[in-house]
């Protein structure tokens, strides 16, 4: 006799693609911004910037997906290849997203790359773990290590949020997705933390709901650390880590403060974000967090959320992924979902996957 629990689906299709699509407009938004300071931005562009143009560091055309989509789709296309294949069969979802991340890599196949071509951005441990991944095909021992927090997995996690209804598996799933090359135990934490709160907000739960589940999912974590006597307490401590990011996303970052005033005058910013979100995976969750609790429109959010500076497509894809998750997609702008690179391709696995099997 089968033991297995079937999951109610509450998921609303609508905040499903608008999760996706808001990833991607936060990223193609802030691409535009990438490595700037605060300052910087706010003497290039006086009034702040609402619309997807393309252009910065790397010169991408207005639209474009950086790293942080190109990865999002890749754990994508390893739950949709997953539901394609015959039960049974096959590899399982993690090792599929690992190998996505190395056609991407490689530029196998990869939608906007010639053929053989090397991704103009990529992170330090994210290519250490792809590298790493393809020499011996072990997603468990291909992370970069203890210490390397980047956001570089948090910015990739939201599909499992939105594609494994089992919510043990979705726990497993976001720790190993994020270890193939994040393996540093707040990165792993955050996505665990990060994906429980999408999983509520596409089930049309609130904000604060949204961020219970999150602290809940965190204990939960926890938990099982102590349960099954490894990790050395690394998880515990990363736990309270995370916790305290949840905490000051939610009561202590305002993101129009800090866009309009900056690090030297806006209240809590260099307590909060004391490397200037630039890249450190618990201040990118900060931001996201304090983006999900914003009362505002998706746009206003988003185009305070990059004009923070620094790592600004990758805080604005976290935080793009929340907040659409708590809209929906038609709280993207028309004229933003026009320009994605992927909006069409996404919208199309979207309504596969959540059509009845």
């Amino acid at each position: 006799m089968s033991t297995a629990v079937v999951q109610e689906d509450k998921r609303d299709p609508s905040r499903v693609l608008g999760a996706l699509l808001g990833v991607h407009a936060g990223d193609s938004l802030g691409a535009t911004l990438e490595f700037m300071s605060w300052e910087e931005i706010q003497r290039k562009f006086p009034s702040p910037l609402r619309d997807i143009i393309g252009g910065g560091h790397f010169g991408w055309k207005a639209g474009d997906a950086t790293d942080d989509t190109d990865l999002t789709r890749a754990v994508l296309l390893a739950y949709y290849a997953e539901a394609r294949q015959k039960a049974g069969k096959g590899e399982g979802v993690v090792e599929k997203a690992a190998w996505y991340f190395v056609d991407w890599f490689e530029g196998r196949d990869w939608p906007g790359r010639v053929k053989g071509t090397k991704p103009r951005d990529i992170g330090g441990a994210t290519a250490h773990g792809i590298l790493t991944f393809k020499a011996h095909g072990d997603v468990k021992k291909s992370g970069a290590g203890e210490g390397r927090a980047g956001n570089g997995s948090l910015m990739r996690c939201i599909p499992t949020a939105l594609f494994q209804l089992d919510p043990e598996k979705m726990v497993d799933e976001s720790v190993a997705i994020s270890a193939v090359t994040h393996d540093d135990s707040c990165c792993v934490v955050s996505c665990v933390a990060y994906n429980a709160m999408v999983r509520s907000l596409v089930e049309r739960k609130t904000a604060e709901e949204a961020w219970q589940a999150g602290m809940e999912a965190l204990k939960g974590v926890g938990e099982k650390e102590k349960r099954d006597g490894r990790g050395g307490g690394r998880i515990e401590s990363a736990v309270g880590k995370v916790q305290r990011a949840m905490e000051g996303g939610r009561y202590r970052v305002k993101l129009d403060d800090f866009a309009l005033k900056g690090p030297r005058g806006a209240k809590n910013f260099r307590e909060e974000l004391p490397l200037g979100a630039s890249g450190y995976v618990l201040e990118s969750l900060k931001l996201g967090v304090a983006a999900m609790f914003d009362p505002r429109s998706l746009e206003d959010i988003l185009v305070d959320v990059v004009r923070v500076g620094r790592d600004t497509d990758t805080n604005g894809a976290i935080a793009g992924g929340l907040v659409g998750a708590r809209d929906g997609v038609n709280a993207i702008p028309l004229r933003w979902q026009e320009k994605l690179q992927y909006g069409r391709e996404f919208a199309g696995i979207v309504e596969y996957l959540l059509s009845p099997s």
